[in-house]
């Protein structure tokens, strides 16, 4: 995956005091400027006919002045107020992109990001932590995010390993630690270190049913599940040789996972198994596992799980990854997904792009889509080329008119009704001939 070295040409200073009587960055500011000329091009559904004209220059302006509030705030005296600031940042920079404004604050929030995984208690480092990830995602992986990672890398790897901090900080940062290192490391050096550091984690689970003093307890595993996963994308990256060492190492522990009592982490554990595997044939295509049947076997157990004392929520996850997780073993097959963002669509056909997806999909949440459209560092990722540039004219042709939803969901709301109307007939034709 290449990667731009190119060092932003605003090199301003610092952004000035701000009031502290700053309201939380909402929903409504996101969506007021999120498809923007920041990007350069905008989403069809966000124009709406009639609509009024929004000045998008002031409109840019009172956000700017609103973020430049809550960057200071991260450094209130108040833990609630720090946090709720870290939040509201988290928000603007999932659902906008906003790279000159954090380019010319960008070692301000790392000091405040520093300083707040530091000294803050569990929540607060938990959104520090967040908030870092979402600093790089926004500056992709040139020279600043480098500089920002050496800042905070190992103070997250302090943290991470640090049994006296909470599980919930702890689980943040290394889900942090694993993003920012996939995002920004070119040293190879420092990428296997951040690996072994993430590996020393999860392996503890292997041993957890055997450990008699509780250092790797129930407790540790949502902690286990975070560095595992955080590992998994890691290995994406690295060089085959590597490749093939990791896959010596963890193949045969890996399927010890599969007996968790956590849902999560046997979900966890077979992706990574099914990740595995893909990369072994990529890397020898005679590659030959002893243990094959065993795994099969307990995969299809896990496929068909109909154990009472798990919930329903439960055995449905499992059983839908599972199915694909069995398929991956058994038939080097892949179900391929297809992921629409405005006019574009991606597929994604492979485990390796899965874990990837999955784990952006989970910082950035609903900005997942506006990011594939406009983040050049993502669409580099996922292989999309230069983020397309629509003009007013062919996102007014792609618009939907208000009469043409109307009369699709009034035609979409007949057919659900429809469709129900029948299983309720069918049910109670079955109860009658039951009763009969």
């Amino acid at each position: 995956m290449p990667k731009s070295k190119k060092r932003g040409s605003n090199h301003q200073r610092e952004a000035g005091g701000q009031p502290r009587n700053v309201q939380p960055f909402s929903d409504e500011d996101a969506s007021i400027e999120t498809m923007s000329h920041c990007s350069g091009f905008s989403d069809p559904a966000s124009f709406t006919e009639d609509g009024p004209e929004v000045d998008e220059e002031a409109t840019q302006e009172d956000l700017e002045y609103k973020l430049k509030g809550f960057i200071d705030l991260t450094l209130d005296k108040s833990a609630k107020t720090r946090q709720a600031a870290l939040e509201s940042l988290k928000n603007a920079f999932s659902s906008k992109m906003l790279y000159e404004f954090i380019m010319e604050r960008r070692m301000t929030l790392t000091d405040s990001i520093e300083r707040c995984i530091k000294k803050g208690k569990s929540d607060e480092q938990c959104a520090a932590a967040g908030l870092a990830c979402l600093l790089c995602v926004q500056l992709g992986s040139g020279i600043e995010s480098e500089e920002i990672f050496k800042t905070l890398g190992p103070v997250l790897k302090k943290i991470v390993c640090d049994g006296a901090a909470s599980i919930q900080a702890r689980q943040a940062c290394a889900t942090c630690l694993g993003i920012c290192c996939f995002i920004v490391t070119d040293d190879i050096t420092e990428l296997f270190s951040t690996m072994e550091c993430l590996e020393n984690i999860f392996t503890k689970a292997y041993q957890r049913d055997r450990d008699t003093n509780g250092v790797s307890g129930t407790h540790n595993i949502v902690l286990h599940i975070s560095a595992l996963l955080a590992w998994t994308l890691l290995l994406t990256i690295c060089p085959m040789n590597e490749v093939k060492k990791k896959i010596e190492t963890h193949l045969y522990k890996l399927p010890s996972l599969l007996s968790c009592d956590d849902v999560n982490m046997r979900i966890a554990a077979g992706e990574t198994l099914a990740l595995l595997f893909e990369l072994a044939r990529e890397t020898d295509a005679d590659f030959f596992y002893e243990d094959m049947e065993p795994l099969t076997e307990k995969l299809r157990a896990l496929a068909t799980d109909g154990n009472k004392h798990r919930a329903k929520v439960d055995k449905r996850k499992q059983r839908s990854v599972f199915r694909d997780v069995l398929r991956a073993v058994e038939e080097r097959d892949f179900p391929t997904e297809t992921v629409k963002f405005g006019p574009e669509r991606m597929y994604i056909d492979c485990w390796v792009k899965k874990q990837t997806y999955d784990t952006f999909k989970e910082i950035l949440g609903s900005g997942m889509q506006y990011h594939l459209q406009s983040n050049e560092f993502l669409r580099n990722v996922f292989e999309l080329g230069p983020p397309v540039m629509l003009d007013a004219a062919t996102l007014k042709t792609m618009k939907i008119s208000r009469f043409e939803r109307h009369l699709y969901n009034s035609a979409a709301f007949k057919a659900r009704t429809k469709a129900r109307s029948k299983c309720r007939d069918k049910r109670a034709d079955m109860d009658e001939e039951n009763s009969a």
